[in-house]
């Protein structure tokens, strides 16, 4: 990843784990300033602020609940204090679980919501006033939204919703220069196998083009594009990362 965001200033959710924790780490080797944030206490935030302290620039790691107005608040105060705005917002955080749509029920179905959508609403909102003229917003949706997954009729639905988010703010912001898109990654290794069993992977990978799973930085890759200059002209845009499926 050789895209260059030297002085970039920027803020990616949910950064110590997986797609995140790849994205922030590739974002600070590019010279990006940044600031990510985490919900739970633990190593892997330790771990993180460890990392980034040995790419040698000016980052921080915040304890954020993104589903919560207020902490949300406290979390854009951080990036105002530390940063004095933004040249990048990454809304990642996500989560997932398989349930049959009869068994679905409206805890489950707000869980997703709160997390896949709600948040990415609250902390783009609120980072608005900071975002800077020709800044990028980029959104980490899943392949899932243009397919559909059974068992997941709520998680697509979810990732869906970033499609339309992204579509129609981008016209809004559009004429400060600020760009809006998603990427859509398809069954990612954000953990050995995956979490699923070898064969549902072997299966998945049998419908790629590529003839493998996608991994962490090939999502981190698509991140920094659209995060970086190249991509001046592109916005509205949901860019399938999945290997071809």
């Amino acid at each position: 990843m050789d895209q260059n965001l030297s002085g970039k200033r920027v803020l990616v959710t949910g950064g110590t784990r997986g797609i995140g924790r790849c994205t922030v780490l590739a974002l600070a080797r590019a010279g990006a300033r940044v600031v990510t944030c985490h919900h739970g206490a633990g190593e892997t935030a330790e771990s993180l602020a460890r990392e980034l302290k040995e790419t040698g620039g000016s980052h921080h790691v915040v304890r954020c609940d993104v589903t919560d107005a207020g902490d949300v608040a406290r979390l854009t105060a951080v990036c105002h204090e530390r940063l004095g705005g933004l040249d990048v917002l990454v809304n990642n955080v996500g989560v997932d679980g398989p349930v049959p749509f009869e068994d679905l029920g409206e805890a489950e179905w707000h869980r997703m919501f709160d997390h896949n959508v709600t948040s990415a609403y609250l902390v783009t909102r609120a980072a608005l006033g900071l975002l800077a003229d020709g800044a990028s917003v980029v959104c980490v949706g899943s392949s899932v939204a243009l397919r559909g997954r059974a068992n997941g009729v709520h998680y697509t639905a979810s990732k869906a919703a970033l499609i339309g988010f992204t579509r129609a703010l981008c016209k809004e912001v559009g004429p400060r220069g600020i760009r809006v898109n998603t990427v859509a990654p398809g069954l990612t290794e954000t953990e050995p196998g995956a979490g699923l069993p070898p064969q549902a992977v072997e299966r998945i990978v049998g419908m790629t083009a590529l003839g493998r799973i996608c991994r962490p930085e090939d999502v981190a890759g698509a991140v920094l594009f659209l995060a970086g200059d190249t991509s001046r002209y592109i916005t509205g845009t949901t860019l399938p990362v999945d290997g071809g499926i």
